[in-house]
């Protein structure tokens, strides 16, 4: 009886006795209370804007509130679609009497400032498509310091030009703006700079990046810029995000780490673009790739959903986000322009950077090297310390020897990698029942829905694993709280492995283990230490403690990528489940912010419950989210896309006849639903069909794409009786056959508006040997159909092209080629007939539609 009591003493000494289970929904809810008070407020802050009332008193600040005067007056021009009055004229001139104002105030003494418009034409290869510009406009201002010699400039870029139907007040519209402030306060500083400063507002980004283009391969300006502040947008409002710098400067994210006000951050987006992850570009690549200049990529990436739409408009622009900007902006000018390293372009660094902020309170930056010493010396160390809390358990277990410490590691170990599967396994899942469900997108609006379908499944696979050991197979030989510890400890060695293999393949986005690594670490040098490790849960408190950081990191850097990442679903095509995308984020960011925090499920009585109440809340936010909350789209503020073209086509045969016309909608399908959500109302779809049987027929599918053309096959389209006005005109001005007589040579002219394409497809065994475009093209490494995109601003004067054909058999009697062309009438300068008019008044109000007429024209040569 003696020595019962003396065991149950025992084992209530070394902490046997498991907690109440219903404390565990208020340890889990902790966690959940430091998101909403730490976390979200941290992420959404914003400074006060300054007014211009406050501008005498704050000298040589930002002054948003002039910026948003500015920024209203250029909304009220409306969509600016490169070669329409609006982009050409009105704004240009809005820009110009914005730089004139300044120059009234310029402090002439010290500065010199001038403005030119430059009017590009030129091409460019991108994406497999030659894209062609023709008088395009940018609107450039130098500002220099009269006394400086130096002949380095920094080059701040952005675009004025919009989507069609978008005013463009976010994109790119606000940085337009803050450009127009910063160049106004450097003008009125009475602090000269050393270098000059390039002040690029170019008109035709929206165009496949052409005005950058422009500026850099043929601006006088252009090869003396050695530095780049690019200034996007991926939203309408909040913190303008650093996703991209370089490359080889570490030195510009050292100035932007020192001088930046609201530092915002991340290595892990800078390889998320770059790894083509986000269907967009920006002018960076232009500028990096046409002339090597290095630089950052800047944005403000709230609110995606109203990128691209009408919607995109001033009101939805906080006035602290402009501030947030600015201050940015104006700090790093100021660093840059003053920054020796811009005259040293000689001394490049081949290394990158890694770097991300805390929280925005502070920036971290090493270089690439640093880290690869900091990474193997941590992931070693984390490896020793488990080592030594083996080593000690084994000292402080009766009859168990460091061997079998090792075999019940290895155990739990291998079951916590099988937990980790779950927990990416489990949420991807959930997206795929759902998609099979046509229940895609139900967060798209619900955002908060994430936590349940996603979130509480990752977690339960997480935990799922070693609660099944620990209750099915219980260790009569070894305390439990050993038990949790050594399953901490399995997340540890993972974590100092994965920060081993990410470090020899390259990858900087490591410091995620990193951090987890220190803040466990420490926690597991402060029990070996002290007296915790073996104080039955009492090595718990330093853990807990010390992952409140790493968890408000996680969730912060979780709630980024959720916040971009969810708009981007609404556009990111219909190929492919963009559930997948949410679920994979839900569950690798669940397992870096919980992935010690969750195993103290298993610290409470009867873990299964538990497990099994968050399965509960799975199930209820399931049938949540297939009721009307899940329903993806909502009337101007998380709106429904469709793009579609009002398209006439006409196709000729090789004697001239027509063989087939007719009209229709073309319709590229925006997200997952594809058109499914307008069934319901009175949207007459009758006779819609995919585009793929006329892949077979016609070159580029008979379809009128704009731009890049990859999704025409998954398009649809929908016939209708009236036709569709305008016109596009191919003339062909001569054919011959060269000398060599197997080659045969067209050239033609092309008339229409200002946005064209042409299409080329040689026909059986012809091959296209020349042409007017870059004859990398021609190269095997790009296969026909041929794309060529073409577009005009000011000058409207016809395309003439020449493309010359050659057959191994010398047989030109016959048809050599497809060609097809395209005319866009893009503007609203050019009218929609009532038929048009009538079906977008059929749509309902939660539905955004670019759309605007459309020519294709097939021939065959």
């Amino acid at each position: 009886m003696r020595e019962k009591i003396d065991k149950e003493l025992k084992e209530d000494s070394e902490g046997r006795r498991r907690l109440p289970w219903y404390y565990a929904p208020s340890f889990l809810l902790l966690w959940l209370a430091l998101f909403f008070a730490i976390v979200i407020p941290l992420y959404n802050r914003l400074p006060e804007r300054v007014t211009i009332a406050e501008e005498p008193s704050k000298r040589g600040e930002f002054v948003a509130g002039r910026a948003e005067k500015q920024l209203h007056d250029f909304e009220r021009i409306g969509p600016k679609v490169v070669g329409s009055r609006a982009n050409e004229v009105e704004t240009v001139e809005f820009l110009l009497a914005e730089v004139e104002k300044i120059k009234m105030e310029l402090c002439s003494d010290l500065y010199e400032l001038e403005v030119e418009v430059q009017s590009p034409s030129g091409g460019f290869l991108i994406a497999g498509m030659w894209n062609m510009y023709q008088g395009i406009q940018n609107v450039i201002v130098k500002l220099s310091t009269k006394e400086s010699q130096s002949e380095s400039y920094l080059l701040i870029n952005s675009h004025f030009d919009s989507k069609p139907g978008s005013p463009g007040s976010g994109d790119d519209g606000v940085m337009v703006v803050v450009m127009l402030e910063v160049l106004r306060q450097m003008a009125t500083s009475e602090t000269p700079f050393q270098h000059g400063i390039i002040f690029l507002f170019n008109g035709a980004e929206e165009n496949a990046l052409q005005g950058a283009h422009g500026f850099i391969t043929q601006h006088k300006w252009a090869p003396n810029c050695r530095a780049l502040i690019n200034l996007e947008s991926g939203g309408s409002g909040g913190r303008d995000l650093l996703f991209q710098s370089g490359p080889n400067t570490p030195w510009l994210m050292k100035y932007y780490r020192q001088h930046a006000k609201h530092p915002f951050a991340t290595t892990l987006a800078e390889e998320t673009w770059q790894a083509g992850i986000i269907p967009s570009d920006t002018d960076f690549r232009i500028f990096r790739d046409f002339g090597n200049v290095p630089g950052l990529d800047i944005a403000q990436a709230n609110n995606g959903y109203v990128y691209h739409t009408a919607f995109d408009t001033f009101k939805v622009i906080p006035g602290g986000s402009i501030q947030n900007t600015g201050n940015n902006i104006l700090a790093l000018a100021r660093a840059y322009a003053n920054a020796s390293e811009l005259s040293e372009t000689e001394k490049t660094d081949d290394s990158h950077a890694v770097f991300f902020d805390f929280l925005g309170l502070f920036f971290v930056y090493y270089t690439e090297s640093t880290g690869i010493i900091l990474n193997s010396v941590i992931g070693v160390l984390s490896l020793v310390l488990v080592g030594c809390s083996l080593w000690r358990m084994s000292r402080q277990s009766e009859k168990v020897s460091i061997g079998q410490i090792l075999i019940q590691f290895l155990i739990i170990l291998g079951l916590h990698v099988v937990g980790l599967l779950l927990s990416i396994c489990l949420p991807l899942l959930m997206a795929v029942l759902f998609d099979a469900g046509d229940r895609s997108l139900t967060y798209f609006t619900s955002n908060w829905l994430v936590f349940g379908l996603y979130v509480c499944p990752a977690i339960i696979g997480l935990v799922l694993p070693l609660t099944l050991y620990f209750t099915l197979l219980p260790n009569d030989k070894l305390s439990h709280p050993y038990l949790i510890q050594m399953s901490l400890h399995a997340e540890f060695v993972v974590l100092a492995l994965l920060i081993l293999i990410l470090t020899a393949i390259g990858t900087r986005s490591q410091y995620l283990c990193l951090i987890s690594l220190i803040f466990y670490g420490g926690a597991v040098l402060i029990n070996l230490i002290s007296t915790l490790h073996d104080r039955g849960y009492y090595w718990s408190i330093s853990v807990v403690s010390l992952q409140v950081i790493p968890f408000c990191y996680f969730s912060y850097l979780f709630y980024m990528l959720l916040v971009v990442f969810i708009p981007i679903t609404g556009r990111n095509g219909i190929s492919s489940n963009p559930d997948l995308i949410i679920a994979l984020l839900c569950g690798f960011c669940t397992y870096f912010a919980l992935g010690f925090v969750a195993q103290f499920i298993n610290v409470f009585r009867w873990p299964k419950i538990i497990l099994l109440g968050l399965g509960v809340v799975t199930f209820i936010f399931c049938m949540i989210a297939v009721s009307e909350v899940g329903f993806p789209y909502r009337p101007k503020t998380n709106v429904m896309r469709v793009n579609f073209m009002q398209t006439k086509r006409i196709f000729y045969d090789y004697d001239g006849t027509v063989t087939h016309s007719d009209s229709g909608y073309y319709f590229i399908y925006q997200d997952r639903r594809g058109l499914s959500p307008l069934k319901d109302f009175n949207v007459n779809l009758t006779g819609l069909t995919s585009m793929e049987p006329d892949c077979d027929k016609y070159v580029m599918c008979g379809a009128p794409c704009f731009n890049f053309c990859g999704g025409r096959r998954r398009a649809g389209w929908l016939p209708r009786d009236v036709s569709i006005p305008g016109d596009i005109t191919l003339e062909l001005l001569e054919k011959s056959v060269l000398p060599d007589g197997k080659t045969t040579r067209f050239e033609f002219e092309l008339t229409g508006p200002p946005q064209m394409n042409v299409f080329i497809q040689p026909v059986g065994v012809a091959k296209v040997t020349d042409w007017s475009f870059d004859p990398k093209l021609l190269e095997d490494t790009y296969q026909p159909p041929y794309v060529a995109y073409i577009s005009y601003g000011i000058d409207d004067s016809p395309l003439k092209f020449f493309v010359e054909l050659a057959k191994s058999d010398g047989d030109l009697s016959g048809p050599l080629m497809e060609l097809g062309v395209v005319g866009h009438f893009i503007s609203y300068e050019f009218d929609r007939d009532a038929h048009a008019k009538e079906f977008l008044s059929d749509l309902p109000n939660y539905v955004h539609a670019m759309e605007w007429p459309a020519i294709f024209k097939g021939y065959i040569f």
